[in-house]
């Protein structure tokens, strides 16, 4: 008998850029048991309509761009509502209504009720902790906060995408007494496409870098991800290695902050680039560097790590649970404290090549067991089916 699920709270597919967007493609993509058969949520600015992207129906939803911060919010209920109506015309037994991220807390309660009316079951994934964020102001975290709580009140099944959040949604809301699952993020080791290597070689000299001569960070330009403390620290260090930063620099607020406190624009190793989508060319920048850090502080498996340790031989990782529970013994790690990084940094250098060759191994070998995407499917529709 089929099985109806509806995924809703990412941006959609086919996914362009975001953790949750290429979630929602390779579970569809790699899907394994055809019995399963998905309903995808996608925003949209201009209108609503259906169609069809890796054999999943996926139904837009227009959202006016006018509604500004409380779009994701609007898009999701009005997702959950569509969900829910076509589940009860069509007749669909034992439905599941997915919902990525915890932004609609204070209304979830209504859809949830509506749905188990119709024998359907709510699931949940917390993403990290939202609240924790430094781009948000003291309200929007408090919103945040509150919203966790209620979608994890209503929620049947929460599956986290980390030990560490799972740990944290048991002890913190223990009087729900929240039915909890951990499945992983996912991570490929896809090999480059025809044309990668002209692209990055093109990439290299138009950023004057040489492959095997720079470490390299990837992710969004936010306060938790401790850009500061990696540029301030690598600009104590003697490296002669460059730092290239794939972020999104241009009109960032926080990337004018950096420039004012650290000075890094006087120092020529470091050298921010702008984002990065072909993934076929950001492949080849975490192939040929010579080392990965990863500052993230906030949240659950992060996917930029996942590709990292994939990827890249040599990771340099922020000393948090969340990271070392990825991680394990294939990285080596830092702290906050002044002079933490550096030291690792001008170490690192001298790392000879069996043992940069052997961190990549065991690296390798975590994705490979408890990270490939093959598996982190089965894991879901197993738990789809159950």
């Amino acid at each position: 008998m089929e099985k109806h699920v509806f995924i809703i709270g990412s941006k959609g597919i086919p996914a362009n850029y975001g953790g949750f967007e290429t979630f929602v493609e390779q579970l569809t993509a790699r899907q394994q048991n055809k019995d399963i058969v998905y309903h995808v949520a996608c925003l949209d600015k201009d209108r609503s309509y259906d169609d069809e992207h890796n054999g999943a129906h996926c139904f837009h939803i227009r959202i006016p761009a006018w509604l500004k911060s409380a779009k994701a919010v609007v898009y999701d209920m009005k997702a959950f509502s569509y969900a829910n109506k076509m589940i009860k015309k069509q007749g669909y037994k034992d439905a599941i209504v997915y919902v990525l991220a915890c932004r609609m807390g204070p209304f979830v309660g209504h859809y949830a009720r509506k749905l188990h009316k119709l024998g359907g079951t709510y699931m949940l994934n917390p993403d990290g902790h939202e609240w924790k964020r430094a781009k948000w102001n003291n309200a929007i975290k408090k919103y945040w906060k509150i919203s966790e709580q209620g979608m994890v009140m209503h929620a049947d099944l929460v599956i986290c995408d980390s030990v560490n959040i799972e740990n944290y949604i048991k002890e913190d809301y223990k009087k729900y007494n929240p039915n909890t699952t951990f499945i992983a993020y996912g991570a490929s080791f896809d090999e480059p496409g025809e044309g990668a290597y002209e692209k990055y070689s093109k990439w290299c000299d138009a950023n004057e870098v040489k492959a095997g001569e720079y470490y390299l960070s990837v992710g969004r330009l936010v306060p938790e991800n401790n850009f500061y403390t990696m540029i301030a620290e690598f600009m104590k260090s003697d490296t002669t290695k460059d730092f290239v930063l794939v972020a999104d620099n241009e009109g960032n607020k926080f990337f004018d902050k950096l420039k004012a406190i650290t000075g890094f624009e006087k120092d020529s190793r470091i050298k921010f680039v702008g984002t990065v989508y072909d993934p076929d060319l950001i492949g080849m920048i975490r192939r040929n560097a010579y080392g990965y850090f990863h500052g993230h502080s906030v949240g659950g498996t992060n996917p930029s790590l996942l590709e990292a340790l994939a990827t890249t031989k040599l990771n340099l990782l922020y000393d948090v649970g969340f990271n070392r529970e990825v991680g394990e013994d294939g990285a080596v790690y830092w702290s906050l404290e002044a002079g933490s990084l550096k030291s690792l940094i001008e170490s690192a250098d001298k790392f000879d090549t069996t043992h940069i060759e052997e961190l990549s191994s065991k690296a390798k070998e975590r994705i490979k067991s408890a990270y490939e995407w093959s598996y982190i499917v089965s894991e879901y529709e197993r738990t789809f089916l159950a």
